[in-house]
């Protein structure tokens, strides 16, 4: 068989012990042999007059222009895309999340409650061990490319403003879908912006103001293709534009390798002046271990701290990957840079069975800095993207981090810039 070149391959940055996702090959499968599939994800690329002939028997699923258009053809179909001299056929790739243990807290009663309103993440980003409840974020859209989101939990629903499934066969895109059935992007989204409910007894997260755009990216088994993604980080930016709104993305996922398709989309919404929040990975601690699209120049990379104090500061915890040491010092930004830190150990958040879980992993810190981008940005709407990022890299100096393997003074491939806080 044609050898198939791979476009991306992207799963979610959730810490899962033994797993893939804590050992440097983040984001890959280990080697098998490759089973035939019903149906393949394929990029077509090539002449104008070629791709309409293929788009007029095959249809598209995402238009991206010069990069090509992607469409779902049948296993004979795809060889015989294959043998077509005039285009380049290349696969999309789909790689499934491993089992994840989860200390779940509860059972399923609605009235279950969370062991702590204000968990050590969200004292620790606002810096107060005392804090009762959180504020801020009003007016401010946070995007969350997930596995979706129980709307209808009590510390969300209020905050749901978009609702939008990426994942259907049928349709590229579905309005009013984005149920989760998997948990993570539900706890991702309370992070950033639960509102701890009418009754103030739920779980708050850092920008309990702020409006939800759940964009499921991810199917329930929490797999996802590299072209779903960059078109719903397309569409989030030409929301943004569309309805004149300030947007933070989150994407707490990632891939060991670059992705084309991704890493232009996020080019796209950096310039519709969108920021981009991205985990940096669950592959440390080596070196150069961080992942796409956090390795990327326009996405702010996260690393994960533990509830842990070392040299005078957080930990970095080891699953959470490094960046390039190359770069230390320097305070810029490069590809492979981490950027910020923030907790990722241990974290409380919403679940999808209208409770509460306690979970670990880079996919946990980063709605930490999306909510806080939120929470600045609506008391300073003046503010460019490139204008609140540079204000999230100031405050990670004033914190800066020297617990965890290789963290160090200043700018590092651990920490980055430092723990990004409210005060």
């Amino acid at each position: 068989m044609k050898k198939r070149k791979v476009v991306g391959s992207l799963v979610l940055s959730c810490a899962m012990g033994l797993s893939l996702f804590s050992s440097a090959a983040f984001g890959k499968e280990p080697d098998a042999i490759v089973k035939e599939k019903d149906s393949y994800r394929v990029l077509i690329q090539g002449p104008s007059s070629e791709k309409i002939k293929v788009k007029e028997k095959h249809g598209a699923r995402w238009e991206f222009g010069s990069e090509g258009f992607t469409t779902t053809v049948k296993a004979k179909e795809y060889h015989a895309l294959l043998q077509n001299k005039n285009i380049t056929v290349e696969e999309v790739q789909e790689v499934k999340l491993e089992e994840r243990t989860f200390s779940k807290v509860g059972a399923t009663a609605i009235t279950t409650l969370p062991s702590d309103r204000t968990p050590w993440g969200i004292q620790a980003i606002y810096n107060d061990s005392s804090i009762t409840q959180t504020s801020g974020g009003d007016g401010i859209k946070v995007a969350v490319l997930d596995t979706g989101t129980y709307t209808s939990h009590i510390d969300l629903s209020d905050n749901v403003e978009q609702c939008k499934d990426f994942t259907q066969t049928a349709s590229s895109m579905v309005n009013g879908s984005c149920t989760d059935r998997n948990g993570h992007g539900t706890h991702v989204a309370g992070t950033a912006l639960a509102n701890g409910g009418y009754d103030g007894k739920g779980v708050y997260g850092v920008a309990p103001q702020a409006e939800l755009w759940s964009y499921k990216v991810l199917s329930d088994s929490g797999s996802g293709y590299s072209d779903d993604i960059a078109g719903a980080i397309r569409h989030a930016a030409d929301e943004a534009v569309r309805t004149g709104s300030k947007v933070v993305i989150n994407m707490s996922l990632g891939a060991s390798t670059k992705d084309k398709l991704i890493a232009n989309a996020v080019n796209y919404a950096y310039s519709k002046g969108v920021l981009v929040v991205a985990a940096a990975g669950n592959s440390g601690y080596n070196a150069n271990t961080i992942g796409y699209p956090g390795a990327l120049p326009n996405a702010v990379a996260v690393a994960a701290l533990e509830n842990v104090q070392q040299n005078g500061t957080y930990r970095v915890a080891n699953y959470s990957s490094r960046g390039n040491p190359g770069t230390d010092g320097d305070f810029v930004i490069q590809e492979k840079d981490v950027e910020i830190s923030a907790p990722g150990s241990s974290i409380e958040s919403t679940w999808y069975d209208r409770n509460y879980n306690t979970i670990s992993g880079t996919s946990m810190a980063t709605p930490h800095v999306a909510g806080l981008a939120a929470k600045i940005w609506s008391a300073n709407r003046n503010l460019t993207n490139a204008q609140l990022r540079a204000e999230l890299q100031n405050r990670a100096k004033i914190y800066d981090i020297k617990g965890g393997y290789g963290a160090a003074t200043g700018d590092d491939y651990a920490s980055g810039f430092g723990f990004a806080r409210v005060r």
